[in-house]
């Protein structure tokens, strides 16, 4: 995180070049110049979009649940489509990003998948993209090249830290082994090295088959379902699921937060804030900030 003393030195830098702009060989700076503007533009915005993050839990990791919604191979492929979104997105943002667990579906795309991106205010930065995600093409699968609508929800929950009371009793969990199905190499799929955890009191299923041992699977399911049961005793006391994970709502057409059109024009629009981008290709290889950044600006004034 760049401090502000160091932006103001930036700052003095360029004001000094600016004054040499003046002189015959102004002109060798002005490149120079121009970077470190667009540089510290960058940060300041940066620093900007940090100070809208003031949750309490908005520092910590991030886990995403994506569901596709009714519709087969169109709204599991747009599923994954997603999910290879979010991967990018925290490429490019050099967060640590792992899928923990995906199922794959019969013909094409996915049953739904579970992410964790860990990194500082990854829960904060991601949380205003919980909701139902609306996509319009041309189908890859349709034979008579009609437009199709899919839909796909996101989850995200924010890791909870081992210092919140959230009592899990082992009698209270279900643990079922099994082959891991996903990618992994031989050993897994040898072995019954992937989980999966029932909490019987609120019937909640965690499944993580992405380690290679069992012990590690086990870990890393336990992490999810501890964010997942922080959220249904926030919601509960709440009332209000919006605070955590977002507006719930059907996975269908009239309750999504963004639309992604890619025929018969090419736009994303997020139909919260009203922001539009017609970069799609952007967007959808992990470009997704000046969304994140508009909501966060949007809801700070509410």
């Amino acid at each position: 995180m760049v401090s502000f003393d160091a932006l103001e030195s930036r700052l003095a830098y360029i004001e000094d070049s600016m004054g040499i702009l003046e002189e015959e060989s102004g002109e060798l700076f002005l490149n120079e110049i121009k970077t470190g503007l667009d540089s510290l533009k960058e940060d300041v915005e940066n620093i900007e979009l940090r100070n809208l993050l003031s949750g309490d839990l908005d520092k910590n990791n991030a886990i995403l649940t994506i569901h596709p919604g009714a519709g087969g191979i169109e709204s599991q492929d747009w599923a994954q489509m997603l999910m290879r979104m979010y991967l990018m997105w925290a490429e490019r943002h050099g967060y640590n990003s792992q899928v923990i667990d995906v199922q794959p579906g019969e013909e094409g795309g996915i049953k739904d998948a579970t992410i964790t991106i860990s990194g500082d205010y990854a829960y904060g930065y991601l949380s205003p993209e919980a909701g139902v995600h609306r996509l319009v093409r041309i189908s890859p699968f349709d034979a008579k090249k009609r437009r199709h609508t899919s839909f796909a929800s996101v989850i995200v929950l924010p890791e909870v830290e081992d210092d919140v009371d959230i009592e899990i009793r082992e009698e209270d969990i279900k643990m079922d082994t099994f082959r891991a199905s996903g990618a992994g190499g031989q050993h897994v799929n040898k072995t019954s090295s992937a989980v999966r955890l029932t909490h019987l009191p609120t019937g909640i299923v965690v499944t993580c088959q992405n380690e290679r041992s069992q012990h590690k699977n086990k870990a890393v399911a336990m992490k999810v379902l501890k964010a997942k049961l922080y959220d249904l005793e926030v919601r509960e006391k709440a009332k209000k699921m919006e605070d955590i994970v977002g507006d719930k709502k059907d996975i269908a057409w009239g309750s999504q937060i963004r639309s992604y059109v890619l025929q018969p024009y090419r736009l994303v629009k997020d139909h919260r804030t009203g922001l539009e981008i017609g970069n799609v290709d952007a967007v959808l290889n992990g470009d997704i900030d000046r969304f994140i950044k508009e909501f966060l600006k949007t809801k700070t004034k509410r």
